[in-house]
């Protein structure tokens, strides 16, 4: 008799070390700090994936950039270092650049455009992403970029007295605002404070979020209400990864995940509505741009668009986006 229980805790333990070696774990980088918003929805993404599987998926997350930029964690989820990364657009287009349209400055009005569009294309982003290597398992929304200038901004011509802070790592974005006229001075984020302390800059584009967080619209308390882009993203594993997950555990994967991302756009909406409130409690003002001027604003914004189309971006798929737009602010947008 205990030679028979002996043998069965055997099994057992050789049963778990089975186990154990079957559970696949997935090396996942984001730029996010652990405690923000997106910090949060990852660590529940690996409590729930690992619910659905068992155990048998294990997400584990390098945050705040500890596994280097965006470009470090697309080459290194090519190299098999990381099997995925939450990525901005930025990074995104990097794997494919198409998606860069989306980025087109003063293109959309509102979150309803910009979903319509969405629906139409995306089908076509996640199959040209997944040619490049790599699956997208869900598309995240994480608000809009508007401008912050120390003086108050309504036109165009407002905005060109300014000297307007411009990250290096779209070049071509760059040249765009510099050939519709805008005074543009390339700098990083990092470098911003003191460029804005010492007046070699007085406007930048950021979400609200990080103009509050990182505490720059004291020196440019002015926000211009247009809407300048979206800030999308997503999360992304390596095509290898995605298939070495067994198939039966990938429909309830991706429905966890985007109950996940819907929530954490609405608190992300809620934290960025918070955050414009107590900005305006510590000086920043709102300049509400005119209905009738967002038209000069576009205007202007298309003097530069030759250098994105074609380059940035196909033509085709601006054409695309165009004749979406244009259906969809016929039959809907009443």
């Amino acid at each position: 008799m205990r030679a028979i229980k002996i043998t069965i805790l055997i099994l057992f333990l050789i049963s778990i070390s089975i186990y154990k070696t079957n559970a696949l774990t997935i090396k996942i980088g984001s730029i996010a700090p652990e405690r923000s918003p997106w910090g949060t929805a990852l660590k529940e993404l690996a409590q729930e994936w690992a619910k659905i599987t068992d155990g048998k998926i294990r997400l584990s997350i390098y945050h705040g950039g500890i596994v280097g930029s965006e470009l470090d964690m697309i080459r290194k989820m090519r190299m098999g270092i990381l099997g995925g990364a939450s990525l901005t657009n930025i990074g995104i287009t990097q794997i494919y650049p198409d998606i860069y349209v989306l980025n087109t400055p003063f293109l959309f009005n509102s979150d309803k455009e910009l979903n319509y569009i969405l629906d139409k294309i995306r089908s076509t982003f996640e199959r040209e992403v997944e040619k490049k290597g790599f699956k997208i398992i869900i598309w995240t929304m994480a608000g809009w970029v508007n401008l912050f200038t120390k003086n108050p901004v309504f036109l165009p011509e407002d905005l060109k007295n300014h000297k307007i802070s411009f990250s290096t790592a779209t070049p071509k974005m760059e040249q765009a605002w510099k050939k519709s006229g805008y005074q543009i001075i390339p700098n990083e984020l990092k470098d911003m404070m003191m460029a804005l302390q010492s007046g070699m800059v007085n406007a930048f584009y950021l979400p609200p979020l990080i103009a509050g967080s990182g505490q720059y619209f004291p020196l440019a308390p002015n926000m211009c209400s247009l809407k300048v882009s979206p800030l999308l993203g997503g999360i992304i594993l390596s095509n290898k990864t995605w298939g070495e997950i067994p198939n039966q555990y990938k429909k309830s994967m991706l429905s966890i995940t985007n109950k996940i991302s819907e929530r954490l756009y609405k608190e992300t909406k809620k934290i960025e509505q918070d955050t414009i409130k107590m900005m305006q409690e510590h000086g920043l003002v709102i300049n509400h741009v005119p209905l009738d001027a967002v038209g000069k604003w576009r205007a202007e914004a298309a003097k530069g668009m030759d250098v994105l189309i074609g380059n940035a971006f196909s033509r085709k798929i601006y054409s695309q986006v165009l004749k979406y737009l244009k259906n969809y602010r016929k039959n809907y947008d009443k």
